[in-house]
């Protein structure tokens, strides 16, 4: 049977990292300081040794050699309980034991060829001898010289099962103390950690409570000014664009069905009328040319809410380098055509060749609804200038009439969709409400900016602004 666990929570992995990490922490610290202590118990040792051989070295140079018991008084008082653990022998220059030499020793001691070897040299010697590790001495061969000739071979020695004892003690208390600590700690972080993603679990709670149809809802703040409350006050700027977005959206659907409704009303009391009772041939035609303008009114109305979604959705993959010159003449024709009728006068004024990367179809759409607006809101008599120029990598395209103009308050509503703002933009003028939203749309999803400046009366200026 396999077993399948879920994914570790947060919490659960903080606690683990936080105690593998404590542990190898706690694993090199303890191996440093065993290997400190070696080193100190070692040098401490050999420190001990040194002295005792000086001791010795010092009470054999007097004109009449000590016996045993002297030299056992004499480091007994120099050294103390210090030299019960210690054993030495005096040698000749040739190596062998002194016959008659004071021992203190419960073996006897070699010496080792290197060890006499340095002794000729006058260079001191510590080793560590025996077979058997619960054995093993620690010995220090020290050389005696006397007017400049080696004398005598003093050897100290000193068994290590003290030491290791200490050390064995020393590893015993890390192997217990070590796994206690990291448990108490793990312990300890699993504590912090579900404290400290209380506040998690609450966000996380509040966030379930909010639905689409309640999105006035907010995440509590602390206060504390900490990571957690900066990802609070993110969640809340979420929430609030989605909010604002739910908001546009449902007024947008409400928009676009009373739109729709219009038309349509319109197209099916046209046919109830001419179906009410048997009419002459040319009323019905009328009937059917009114319907007519009725569908072709929806068609160019879904069209522009098609263009508007795809505008809105973000750049598409198919773009390519488009000339705005050629462009711009191609809007300056269809405008002139346009005006035809409306003694309102289209010009080109200045033209700079620029090249932009975008959709060549999309920015004719916009360009041509700024000029189709201006043309519209222009009295008799008026005219409409077009330009093209570059400035600072970037290609500027202006539509300037000398329209009825905009008031400053209602200079932003213009782009918001299906906004008419007075009768002279009501439907019989205004077309759909969709043109300028769709246009700066579209400049905007080129990465360009579409801005106006206008007073009434006194026309206005729509500068479209595309990086190059």
């Amino acid at each position: 049977m396999t077993l399948h666990f879920g994914p570790l929570s947060i919490r659960t992995r903080l606690t683990l990292w936080y105690s593998a990490i404590l542990l190898g922490i706690l694993t090199v610290t303890s191996v440093l300081g065993y290997s400190a202590l070696r080193w100190s118990l070692l040098q401490d040792l050999d420190a001990s040794l040194l002295t005792v051989a000086q001791a010795l070295a010092d009470t054999s140079t007097a004109t009449r050699r000590p016996d045993d018991l002297e030299i056992e008084a004499f480091l007994r008082e120099l050294l103390g309980p210090e030299i019960y653990d210690k054993f030495f022998q005096l040698f000749d220059r040739e190596g062998h034991p002194e016959a008659g030499a004071p021992r203190r020793q419960p073996q006897a001691l070699t010496l080792s060829p290197l060890a006499q070897h340095n002794a000729t040299q006058n260079v001191r010697t510590f080793e560590t001898v025996g077979s058997d590790p619960s054995r093993h001495i620690r010995l220090l061969t020290m050389p005696v010289f006397r007017g400049g000739q080696l004398s005598q071979i003093v050897q100290v020695g000193m068994p290590l099962q003290r030491a290791r004892s200490a050390l064995r003690r020393y590893l015993e208390t890390l192997v217990i103390l070590i796994p206690f600590g990291v448990a108490l700690a793990a312990a300890g972080g699993a504590i912090i950690a579900r404290t400290a993603l209380r506040p998690v679990d609450e966000m996380a709670l509040a966030a379930r409570r909010i639905t689409a149809e309640d999105l006035e809802q907010r995440i509590s703040m602390r206060g504390t000014g900490d990571e957690l409350d900066r990802l609070a006050a993110t969640l809340n700027g979420m929430l609030a664009r989605l909010s604002a977005a739910f908001a546009e959206q449902r007024r947008f659907t409400a928009d676009a069905a009373h739109e729709l409704r219009t038309p349509l009303t319109a197209l099916k009391g046209g046919i109830e009328v001419s179906l009410r009772a048997e009419r002459p041939a040319e009323e019905y035609r009328k009937a059917l040319v009114g319907g007519l303008e009725e569908v072709e009114r929806l068609i160019r109305l879904a069209e522009d809410l098609l263009l508007l979604s795809r505008s809105t959705a973000g750049p598409e993959t198919s773009r390519g380098p488009v000339e705005l010159e050629p462009l711009l003449l191609d809007v300056f024709d269809v405008g002139v055509r346009l005006a035809q009728g409306t003694r309102v006068s289209v010009r080109v004024n200045d033209v700079t060749p620029v090249t932009v990367r975008g959709d060549a179809f999309a920015l004719r759409r916009a360009f041509l609804n700024l000029v189709e607006n201006a043309i519209k809101y222009t009295p008799p008599g008026g005219k409409v200038e077009l330009s093209l120029t570059s400035d600072d990598g970037f290609g500027v395209l202006t539509v300037q009439d000398t329209g009825i103009g905009i008031a400053a308050i209602d200079q932003e509503r213009i782009f918001e969709r299906f906004v008419r703002l007075d009768a002279a933009r009501a439907r019989e003028t205004g077309g759909t409400g969709l043109g300028l939203s769709i246009a700066r749309a579209i400049v905007v999803a080129h990465g360009g900016t579409l801005e106006v400046k206008s007073e009434p009366t006194s026309g206005s200026r729509f500068t479209i602004r595309l990086p190059c």
